[in-house]
């Protein structure tokens, strides 16, 4: 045998060996991963991460929460050159292999042979990559890139080409949080993938090669370069022609961020649907792609918050220029860039833009915006009537408010037709400026309906930007007079009614240490004997002391509870009386809430309903809502022995009858006028086992009562400037407390309950005179006349089992009906006004005697 035959049969024993080897190493790889691999059929059913959508009642965006944008897209919705242009640059094979192209891995392995490069580019298709993506790490290992070809190939026979391609693009990274093709055609051009140009199609799809480093903002030059690329590939691939490659390589980049539009402006409500759906479903829910609607009317809410904005830079500038925000030390050298980086982190709130002083000349301020724009204010643009210049230096942080004023709409000469002719283009507003400030005071408003307790709008404060602190959910201040309705209720409950007659003069109570505790009405003088009717109207304090202390804290507090406060928030002692429980504007426009729905305790909610990526409904509020026809009465909390005012026995006070049906009065010479019946027909026995209803809190004549009382205090009280209106169901009461540390107006209308809070964050006070009629009120008006519009005017009918009567001056009936105040009473309570002539006593001094209050 000659020395080539040998030669060449050891050659072949040494390759038949090494093929038996390899054979043997694969077979004992495969063995080895296989059996690892996941299941491909899991794709089927993968949920990517995508954001929690927020929308207003009427469908309109509210909020987006998540750190992924991501919009999953449908294969058949992607236009087929952007399809192609991902081909032409990532896998131009891919509708002809079986998950492995071997051409790219052959030319890989020759690269690796005849290169020193450790990775090199080719080798991996489409397949593969979504392999990688869903199911592999980015280790770099030939045993993860044979683990990932037997994945690919394994997903190729139980997945069809277009659900592989699908998966792939909406997976796949493009810079700047945008995952899938359809987050990154809005992120990058603001548009959906069917309004995408050739040009942006190849821009998009070289991002995922470099979704950091060379994405369209990041890196233009590089961007440019790959989607030139893209775009002759995609010629060389016969996708489009020549002519169409070269018309889009000249289009010059012009990507640029666009963040999906908010179109309903409510962060403080967002942040609460964000926090309750963490709540319910853990963290997850942020990324799961849940869409919640909520009650909130966009109107209302932006009504909301320019109402607070606009009352607080009112009262702000009632109280002057209270100085720069910070000072910046610019160099002699700085310029309008150099001063504007300083404002980096610094957010604009509401309309108030930060700057920074240039320099001043005479009353003129020179100043630069965060964007660069440097501004001029003249004398007229300062603050108060003072000038910039007399208020500024180099170097101030100042705010500039941004102003815009609608073009003025030509008007249309007399007696001309309308036509179908396209309207003249309608010119943009004016833009000015002027030197501001952050008002110090801060606000919230709630605005909800009695009937189910939809909450319509909310306002946490001045701006969300400034601090994300909710205080119309988080702040617990003091109510102040605001509070009285609910101790004049519980008052009603044990006997009383708005014609009772109660002192209004000084008193004196000792606690057991031996504190003396003086209460005094707010003007400093005493009314004597008055009907409780016009203590509410007068916001009399004294009245509310007295009348607490005759009916027992212990059972104002727990009647009160039945509105909704917790027990343990209200004083156990007669400064309840006062308001100085400490409660939130949501709780407070809740317990009004049970006045204007006719004695219901309703329950507060927010999110509608909540449904899933693929649109099920994972969630659909059911409310209780109040039922004045449902019939009912509330119960007495509990029996009193007897009732004491000043000293004057107006015998027991009896309670309703557990059925609700009042106890008939003792019949007189001349019957008084019993309330009508009710115009709306109470629903039957089904409907009313459809209805989820809520539970009684009062009796809806006390109920009655109260509105009626309100409406009073709006008429002829503290909240006369609510009459602004115009509207004679529009009820409501102000409050202040100690210093004017808070000032409030909770007061309701047509079909909404509305609560306004003003105070400062670090409870000092607003400033002299700055009661709730001047802080509050305001405010609560400007959102009202939005609300109102258009609404029907509520009634305030007197339920059934009370009565009509005439009283004097002095709380006694007039038998026959002439003269005197009209009221109604409750059926019940008849018998002892009738019992008494005379209120009595009322020259005699006032005592002085102490009793424990606490």
């Amino acid at each position: 045998m000659s020395r080539i035959r040998r030669w060449l049969r050891w050659a072949l024993y040494a390759f038949i060996g090494a093929v038996l080897l390899g054979a043997i190493a694969l077979g004992a790889l495969y063995y080895l991963i296989v059996p690892k691999l996941p299941d491909v059929e899991t794709l089927r059913s993968i949920e990517l991460q995508e954001p929690m959508y927020v929308y207003a009642r009427d469908g309109r965006l509210m909020a987006m929460f998540g750190e992924t944008r991501r919009y999953p897209v449908a294969i058949e919705d992607v236009p087929e050159r952007l399809k192609q242009a991902f081909i032409a640059i990532e896998d131009a094979r891919f509708y002809k292999h079986h998950g492995v192209d071997y051409k790219g891995v052959a030319r890989a392995v020759w690269l690796l042979a005849t290169t020193d490069d450790k990775r090199v580019p080719g080798g991996s298709t489409i397949t593969q990559q979504v392999a990688r993506q869903y199911f592999l790490s980015s280790e770099y290992s030939y045993k993860r890139k044979l683990g990932e070809m037997l994945l690919a190939m394994r997903m190729e026979r139980e997945l069809s080409k277009d659900e592989i391609f699908e998966l792939y693009l909406n997976k796949s990274f493009f810079g700047n949080r945008a995952y899938g093709v359809g987050a990154a055609a809005e992120f990058y051009y603001g548009k959906k993938m069917s309004e995408l140009s050739l040009d942006e199609m190849a821009s998009l799809a070289g991002i995922p090669k470099f979704p950091s480093s060379g994405n369209p903002l990041s890196n233009p030059e590089r961007a440019k370069i790959r989607r030139d690329y893209i775009l002759d590939r995609m010629a060389e691939l016969q996708f489009i022609s020549a002519a169409e490659a070269a018309q889009a390589k000249t289009v010059a980049m012009h990507a640029s961020p666009h963040e999906r539009p908010i179109e309903v402006y409510a962060p403080y409500v967002a942040e609460m649907v964000r926090q309750e759906m963490v709540a319910r479903y853990g963290a997850e829910a942020l990324t799961k792609g849940y869409h919640v609607t909520t009650t909130i009317d966009p109107t209302l809410q932006a009504a909301a918050d320019k109402a607070v904005r606009d009352g607080l830079s009112v009262y702000d500038r009632r109280h002057g220029w209270h100085g720069v925000e910070q000072h910046f030390d610019l160099a002699a050298g700085d310029d309008a860039a150099a001063a504007k980086l300083r404002l980096r982190g610094i957010p604009a709130q509401a309309h108030l833009l930060p700057a920074v002083v240039l320099g001043t000349r005479g009353g003129q301020a020179q100043v630069v915006l965060g964007d660069g724009t440097e501004l001029s204010l003249s004398e007229k643009q300062g603050f108060a009537g003072r000038s910039p210049g007399s208020l500024l230096k180099r170097g101030d942080m100042v705010r500039v408010a941004k102003i815009e004023t609608p073009a003025a709409t030509p008007a249309k000469p007399a007696g001309e037709a309308s036509s179908d002719a396209p309207a003249a283009p309608v010119a943009p507003p004016t833009i000015s400026y002027r030197l501001d400030q952050l008002p110090q005071a801060q606000a919230a408003l709630v605005s909800l309906e009695p009937a189910n307790g939809a909450l319509r709008a909310l306002s946490g404060g001045y701006s969300f930007a400034g601090a994300k602190f909710n205080r119309a959910t988080q702040a617990r201040r003091q109510p102040g007079s605001s509070f009285k309705p609910f101790v004049y209720a519980a008052a009603f409950e044990r006997g009383y009614n708005p014609a009772s007659i109660v002192l209004d003069a000084p008193v004196v109570f000792k606690d057991r240490r031996g504190h003396l505790w003086r209460p005094q009405n707010d003007s400093g003088n005493f009314a004597g004997p008055m009907r409780i009717r016009e203590a509410m109207v007068q916001s009399r304090n004294l009245v509310s002391v007295r009348l607490l202390d005759a009916m027992g804290v212990d059972f104002a507090r727990k009647y009160i509870s039945h509105f909704g406060f917790e027990i343990e928030q209200l004083p156990p002692n007669l400064s309840m009386s006062l308001g100085t429980a400490s409660l939130t504007p949501l709780s407070v426009a809740r317990g009004y809430a049970v006045f204007a729905n006719g004695g219901f305790r309703i329950t507060p909610w927010f999110i509608d309903e909540v449904k899933d990526r693929a649109g099920a409904v994972v969630f659909k509020e059911k409310p209780a809502v109040a039922c004045p026809e449902c019939g009912g009465r509330g119960q007495a909390v509990a029996a009193p022995v007897s009732q004491i005012v000043d000293g004057f026995d107006l015998g027991p006070s009896p309670s309703a009858g557990a059925d609700g049906d009042a106890k008939t009065a003792a019949a007189k010479p001349k019957q008084p006028e019993a309330a009508p019946a009710p115009a709306k027909k109470p629903p039957t026995k089904e409907e009313m086992a459809a209805m989820h209803i809520a539970p009684r809190a009062i009796d809806d004549r006390i109920a009655y009562q109260i509105v009626s009382m309100l409406r009073d205090v709006v008429k002829r009280g503290t909240g006369t400037a609510a009459k602004v209106l115009g509207r004679e169901d529009v009820g409501g009461k102000t409050g202040s407390t100690n210093d004017h540390r808070d000032a409030w107006f909770s007061g309701f209308g047509g079909p909404y309950v509305t609560t306004v809070w003003v105070g400062r964050d670090n409870y000092k006070s607003l400033g002299y005179r700055e009661y709730g009629g001047k802080a509050a009120l305001p405010i609560w008006i400007d959102y009202m006349r939005v609300a109102l519009k258009d609404q029907p005017v509520a009634a305030n009918e007197p339920p059934q089992g009370m009565v009509k009567v005439s009283v004097a001056g002095n709380g006694a009936l007039i038998p026959d009906g002439a003269g005197g105040v009209i009221e109604w009473v409750k059926a019940e309570d008849l018998e002892r006004m009738q019992t008494y002539t005379d209120y009595g006593h009322e020259d005699a001094a006032p005592s002085e005697e102490s009793f424990d209050i606490f």
